[in-house]
Order: structure tokens, then sequence, then C-alpha cells
């Protein structure tokens, strides 16, 4: 049969969801920003016009296009536009140090760089040549009142001005072609670039306008980072139902509180950092929203007890899972029937797991050292690994860390966890992290969880540290709430009342946790702190290579 006649076989691409869109839903509020409002057919028009201007420029198949901004209505146009000309965007994390964005501006060899004026620090002290020699275009922000001293270089609006405004249509021709790359965190060596997929980004945006029952009445809140996988993919789902963006420069629990109330907020996302600060601000106090809010977390695992005090606000959590390499979100923790029934600790308990795969993703297990699944008694460990539509495409230029992570034919995830014989994965730690105390594994995720139920606890992570006669046990670093003033053995007390002592904290520290610019906790920083001055851990009287 010719290809004309392949009337069944459609690349898929979020093109395809913004296309609709435009069509069904053109006079509904697409985006909101300060006091700038577009609907859908003025914000098409201008993802039309800034596709047009990418190709003016030169920018064409295969071409990467970086950006570095927060989260401004610009950069959210990106996701399409970019798309539109069949080039890569690269977002880039805004925390990042000039020496890292040097690094994937040169690993990337970006073409154009869009960046917020109040970032261009940032790339103006790249200590090193670009080895690409890219353009700049300063995004300016009038709403945020922010400009800085811009790069050498057109403003947004100067560069845009005049382009032609092509039409949004889904005119790829493969759906494996590259959407994008989104650079991991790089805490263990250099950054590596997950590709994503036409395909691999439509299926996951699809994925989350079911499991988080997204349509044309959603208003989704802009607090994850944009940069970060894409958004989870939220710039396309979102768009996809014809829901309204809402966006947010920076996290701010009190601006979050207004906008949730003036524009009537469904929907928004964030680690669980995020979701405390909200919880702690005075804004909040008080407060219960109705209808619910459903919001979506991962990063981490909720403990029992941040997850009862959403419940509180109204805010309806569900807890995902995921990697970069998996387009953020891979399983979700699915409501069963007869879980609202269960008493709030009981329901925080079992809603606390990673769940299900998405409806687009499958295929999750939970794996040993010989690749065969362990038992699914919620017992045994194992590693969790996947494969399917929400996988990466593989590592840019790359291709031995590719053949590494895909080893055997699943993609491997790094985390450690167990399967619940009801199907439901739960995350126990990642490799790196597993305490492993005289032979004894321990879970540092149990042991925070335990710890924060502590009434005057607000965070806490915990880490190995080094102890002659167990090789290593646990350490709890532990942020406070505000007046509060617990004793380190008052802490570790309350902690073996309610675990195996063997798996309580000897060590108490209270400190502010460092966090990356989404809200994780950087455990790799408290562990080096621990073991500075050691070539290797040790574990249960073992030495291995840290």
């Amino acid at each position: 049969m010719s290809d004309e006649l392949r009337v069944y076989d459609k690349p898929l691409s979020p093109l395809s969801l913004l296309e609709r869109t435009l069509h069904v839903f053109p006079q509904q509020t697409a985006c909101v920003y300060g006091d700038q409002r577009w609907s859908w057919a003025e914000f098409g028009a201008l993802i039309g016009r800034f596709a047009g201007a990418l190709r003016r420029a030169g920018i064409g198949p295969g071409d990467r296009v970086a950006f570095l901004a927060p989260n401004v209505p610009e950069l959210l146009a990106a996701h399409f536009a970019v798309l539109q000309v069949h080039a890569v965007l690269v977002a880039i994390n805004t925390r990042l140090k000039s020496e890292e964005v040097g690094y994937i501006l040169n690993h990337s060899g970006a073409k154009l760089v869009m960046v917020d004026p109040e970032l261009a620090p940032i790339v103006r002290d790249i200590p090193h040549p670009l080895d690409a020699n890219p353009a700049f275009v300063n995004v300016e922000d009038p709403v945020a009142g922010m400009t800085g001293t811009p790069l050498d270089g057109p403003t947004y609006a100067e560069w845009s001005a005049g382009a032609d405004v092509l039409p949004i249509v889904n005119d790829i021709d493969d759906e494996f072609r590259t959407t994008s790359i989104n650079y991991t965190s790089g805490t263990t060596g250099r950054p590596k670039g997950v590709m994503y997929t036409h395909r691999g980004a439509y299926l996951n945006a699809v994925g989350a306008m079911s499991s988080h029952r997204l349509d044309r009445e959603s208003a989704f809140l802009w607090t994850l980072p944009l940069f970060h996988c894409n958004g989870w993919c939220f710039p396309w789902s979102v768009s996809g139902v014809g829901g309204k963006h809402v966006m947010l420069r920076a996290v701010d629990p009190p601006k979050i509180v207004e906008l949730i109330q003036s524009e009537n907020v469904t929907h928004f996302n964030g680690a669980p950092t995020v979701l405390l600060m909200l919880a702690e601000s005075p804004a909040a106090q008080g407060i219960h929203f109705d209808p619910p809010i459903r919001v979506a977390t991962g990063g981490a695992p909720p403990s029992p007890t941040l997850l009862a005090t959403m419940e509180e606000l109204g805010i309806k959590v569900t807890h995902l899972y995921g990697l970069t390499e998996t387009y953020g979100p891979h399983t979700f923790c699915e409501m069963q029937e007869g879980w609202d029934q269960l008493d709030t600790e009981g329901r925080a308990q079992v809603m606390s797991r990673q769940g299900v795969p998405f409806h687009t993703a499958a295929y999750v297990r939970v794996v040993d050292d010989r690749m065969n699944d362990v038992a699914p008694n919620a017992e045994e460990m194992g590693e969790v690994v996947m494969t399917g539509n929400n996988v990466m495409k593989g590592y840019f230029e790359d291709p031995e860390a590719t053949a590494e992570a895909f080893r055997g034919g699943w993609f491997h995830s790094g985390d450690i966890g167990v399967m619940h014989p009801d199907g439901y994965i739960e995350l126990r730690d990642r490799k790196k992290d597993i305490i492993i105390s005289g032979g004894e594994n321990i879970s540092t995720i149990e042991v925070e969880h335990t710890v924060v139920k502590h009434p005057d606890v607000l965070e806490c992570a915990v880490v190995s540290m080094p102890h002659e006669k167990w090789g290593e046990v646990p350490k709890a670093f532990v942020s406070l709430r505000e007046g509060a003033s617990p004793t380190e053995q008052e802490v570790i007390d309350f902690c073996r009342e309610r675990l195996a002592h063997y798996k309580c904290p000897k060590a108490i520290e209270f400190i502010d946790l460092p966090k990356t610019s989404t809200g994780k906790i950087q455990k790799f920083k408290l562990r080096e702190k621990e073991w500075a001055g050691r070539t290797e851990r040790i574990y249960g009287g073992q030495a291995k290579g840290s």
C-alpha cells in the first residue's frame, strides 16, 4: 500500500493536541500572567509568530534552541513553537552555575539561546567559549519589572516582530523525532541529556490528562518549573484539554493562595517541599479549599504526615513517580474503592505509595540483580525497572551511558523498592541511599517518615554515617518548626518508640536542609559531609567504592 493511502498511520505529536484546542476552544482563556490574558486564538497566534521567527532566524529540523528563564509565557509557548519547526527545545535549570550552563550549551550545540535578563549574568560569566557561537535573545519580563542587564542581542519583542505567523499543524514525519533534551541534575558527574520524542511527549501528556482528570475547565497553576522534565509534560496536557495556564515566576506561598482564589485554580504540581511551604505559610492558615484542588507531587515520597496535612487544607494529592528519563511521571497512586473510608492515617499510608503505571506507560517491575522479579510481599527489595512509551529515547551524544541504562532491555531507575501484593510499587530508597548496617538493610525513607511524625519536626533527611562496629548507621538531618527546640535525644527516643532500634538515627543534626531548585533535598551533600576524608563507604563491615 502506498504511503498516500496510509490514513491510519498519523505520527503522534503534542502539536496535534494544540491544533485540536485551537479549533475547539479558540475563545477560551489559554494563559494568564499578571494583568496579561490570552485566549487560545491569541496564544496560538503568539506561538505561530514565535515559530515564524525561529524559521526566519534559520532554525530548522534538529537544531537546538536553549531557554534559560523562569515560568514565563514565552517558555510555555516555546514548548510548541520549537516543535513546529521540527527543532529541539533545551530548557535549562535556572539554578545552575555558569560553568554548568556553559557545558549544557556546548554539549547540546545550541544554535539559539533565549535568556531572561535577570539570569543573564549566568551566561555572561561562562568561563569558556561557546563552541556553536549561538545567537542570544533577551526574554524580558514586564510583569515582574525585572530587566537586568541584557546580553548582546535583541529583545524577544524585537526578534519576533514582523515574523510570519506559521499555522499550528502536526506535520511531523517521524514521531520518534526528538522534541527536547532535558539535562539531569549531574550530582554524580556531568549532566546527561535525556532525549524526549514527539510520540513519548504526546502519550505522556494524554496519560496526565487521564490520571489527573484534566479538562476544559481546568486551571493549572505553574508552581513546577517548566525546565523540569518539560514541566512533567503538563504544557502539552493542559493545552490539549483547552485548560488555562496560570503562570508563576517563582514559588511564593501567599501568591499561590491569591492565585488559587482569584483564578479558580483546580490543579498544580510540586515536590513535597513545595506543599510543605504552602501548608506552613500564614497565608494558608484557616483555609480549606472547596472544591478540593488536585495536586500531583513527586521527586520524593511524601510522608503520610504531609498527606494528612494537605487533606486538611482541601488539597487532594496524587503521588507520582518517575525520573527525567521517563518524561517525569511514569506511575501514580491510583485510588482504590474503600480507601476513602479509611481513617486519615490509613488513607495517607496507602496514598504515599508510588502505585501503578500511567495508562500510556505500562510495564513496571521490581527485580533482583539477576533481573528476576522479587516476591510481591511488600518486603523483598529490588530495583525498579521500566519499559514502554514513557521511557526516553536515550542520552544525547552518549551511547555508552544509554546502553548501560537500557541493559537487559529495561530502563534501570537506580531506585530500590518493593512490590505490594496488590501490584503497587513502593520506593524504599535510591541504591546509593540504602544503609547497610551490620548486614541489615535500612530504608532511609522509612526512617524519615518516622522522624517527621514528631510534632516539632518540619523536614528530615537521613543518610549513613560511619560506625566502627556496624560499618554505617543512620543519621538524621532535621529542620524544625518555628519556635520548636527539641533535644537530639528526644527525637531519637521518639523514633525508638516506633522503629526497630537498629533503624533509628544514632545522631540528629538540626540544620536548614540543602535543596535543588525543584525542592528536592540534596542528600548527596549531607552524605559527603559525613564521609569526608574517606575514599570508600563501609557497608556492614565490608568496604565498597563510594
